[in-house]
């Protein structure tokens, strides 16, 4: 099982982060109040495509300018170098139904190769397909707390954080995640049976 998705549009611009060390005011001077730079829309900016395996953890990202048909069918190319000879093994694409997905091109590629089967999902379905949260993560190990002025230096961090995914990556687990919860201190909470003698 394979997810293919798009990341985007992203552009140059400030993510949000959180900030650990506070500035302190100097000496005899107030607090500055904090202020961020008005961003006006885009200054050259593009997609993420991105395929991800949640077995392995395994993923590939390739950023382009513009999400068209050209595109996905070119990174689809790319995803089948990615994969390697697999034989006559099935590989399955789970993807939305964005109309780039649907197009003539796609279907042609997909003719091309019998043993890639492409599963769209349900309308309105997002939260099925396990590269959603997998974004999440990769837009938070790229982005998130930075400053990027052009579109290249979104295209190095994307690429930094995937390969820092790919050399800690773990079977993505599909379903909650289990929280820490503290145990209980013996002796706190008296069952119904039990009084203090």
């Amino acid at each position: 099982m394979l997810c293919v998705d798009e990341m985007g549009p992203e552009s140059a611009k400030s993510f949000r982060g959180r900030r650990l060390v506070r500035d302190q005011p100097t000496e005899g001077q107030p607090a500055a109040r904090a202020t961020q730079e008005i961003d006006y829309g885009r200054r050259g900016g593009g997609y993420v495509f991105g395929a991800f395996r949640p077995a392995t953890g395994e993923a590939i990202t390739r950023p382009y300018d513009r999400r068209t048909t050209a595109n996905f069918v070119d990174f689809l190319g790319e995803v089948g170098c990615w994969l390697g000879p697999l034989g006559d093994a099935p590989v399955s694409l789970i993807l939305d139904n964005l109309s780039t997905h649907h197009a003539p091109d796609v279907l042609l590629f997909a003719a091309r190769h019998p043993t890639w089967a492409f599963v769209y999902q349900p309308t309105y379905a997002a939260y099925l397909n396990l590269i959603e949260p997998w974004w999440k993560t990769l837009r938070s190990l790229a982005l998130k707390g930075r400053r990027f002025e052009t579109w290249a230096e979104i295209c190095q961090a994307v690429e930094r954080a995937t390969a820092y995914w790919n050399a800690h990556r773990h079977p993505f687990v599909w379903g909650r995640r289990r929280r820490h919860r503290p145990r209980r201190k013996p002796g706190i909470a008296l069952g119904a049976n039990m009084r203090p003698t």
